[in-house]
C-alpha cells in the first residue's frame, strides 16, 4: 500500500534514500534505533531525522515496516474517537508557530482520524462541500502537556479553557485546543514518512533538537478539557524521549 499525496521534487529527492542525503542537505545529528519486539512494524521507528534543503526542512521518520498500513478503526462518534499518529516532538517555542511563548511541547504529527475532519479541503470532489480528509494521513502542529486527567503521567493536546482567545496560527482548525493545520507536503511511501515545511514557517531557526514517537490519542468523552489525550506511546526513536535528534543548517 502506498499513500501519495502532493508529491513535490524535494520529497522525491529524500524518498529516492532516506539514509543517503543530499549534497544540498545541511544535516544535524539523526536518531537511530533498532527494531522493537512487539511493536507493529510501520508503528516501529528506526530512524529519525530533520534536513535543511534549500528553504525547505524535510521531517524524515523511517519504520520496519510500510508506513501507514495501520490506520484507526472508526467507531462513528466524534467522543471517543481514535487518533494514529508519527510525531516528531521539538524543543522549539510554542511561538515560532503562532501560538503564545512556552506552552507546551511543540510537536509535528502526520495523523489519521476516520471519525472527524480538522483539515477541510474545499470542493475537491466537485460536489460544493468541503472534503472530509480526517481518516487521510495529514499533518498537524500540536501542543503537548501532560495531564493526569488522560491517566496518570500521560499527555494531552493542550486545551483552551472555555471562554479564552489565546494567540493561535492562522490555520487553526477552530477546535478547543492548541493546533495548527498547515497542509503541508508529506509522503507515506514504503517504509518511509516524509513531511517538507518551510524554514520560514519556523523562524528560519538556525537548529533545534527533536525526537520521533508512534503513538495512539484518542477524543475525550466530554470533548473538553481534555479534549485529546495521548492513550498509547508505541516506539520511541531515542528510547527516554530525551529529543537526541538536531536540526543543523
Amino acid at each position: 500500500m502506498a499513500h501519495r499525496f502532493r508529491h513535490s521534487a524535494l520529497i522525491a529527492t529524500a524518498l529516492t534514500s532516506l539514509l543517503a542525503l543530499p549534497t544540498a542537505a545541511h544535516v544535524g545529528e539523526p536518531i537511530t534505533a533498532p527494531t522493537s519486539e512487539g511493536v507493529v512494524p510501520d508503528r516501529d521507528i528506526v530512524f529519525a531525522q530533520v534536513t535543511q534543503v534549500g528553504s525547505m526542512l524535510l521531517f524524515q521518520m523511517a519504520t520496519a515496516g510500510e508506513a501507514g498500513t495501520t490506520v484507526p478503526e472508526p467507531t462513528g462518534s466524534v467522543p471517543g474517537a481514535p487518533v494514529l499518529s508519527y510525531v516528531w516532538p521539538t524543543s522549539l517555542d510554542t511561538s515560532v508557530v503562532g501560538f503564545e511563548p512556552d506552552q507546551g511541547i511543540l510537536a509535528l504529527a502526520v495523523t489519521s482520524h476516520p471519525d472527524f475532519d480538522d483539515t477541510p479541503r474545499w470542493d475537491e470532489d466537485g460536489d460544493g462541500d468541503p472534503t472530509n480528509d480526517g481518516a487521510r494521513w495529514h499533518s498537524h502542529w500540536v501542543v503537548l502537556v501532560g495531564d493526569d486527567a488522560c491517566g496518570p503521567g500521560a499527555l494531552k493536546v493542550r486545551d483552551i479553557p472555555e471562554g479564552a482567545t489565546p494567540a493561535v496560527p492562522d490555520t487553526w482548525p477552530e477546535l478547543p485546543i492548541l493546533i495548527d493545520s498547515p497542509d503541508y507536503d508529506l509522503e507515506l511511501y514504503r517504509s518511509e514518512v516524509v513531511v517538507e515545511v518551510p524554514h520560514a514557517d519556523l523562524g528560519d531557526v538556525e537548529t533545534f533538537r527533536f525526537d520521533g514517537v508512534t503513538a495512539g490519542l484518542r477524543v475525550d468523552a466530554n470533548l473538553h478539557d481534555p479534549f485529546l489525550c495521548v492513550t498509547g506511546v508505541e516506539d520511541v526513536a531515542s528510547g527516554d524521549l530525551s529529543l537526541p535528534g538536531t536540526m543543523g543548517r
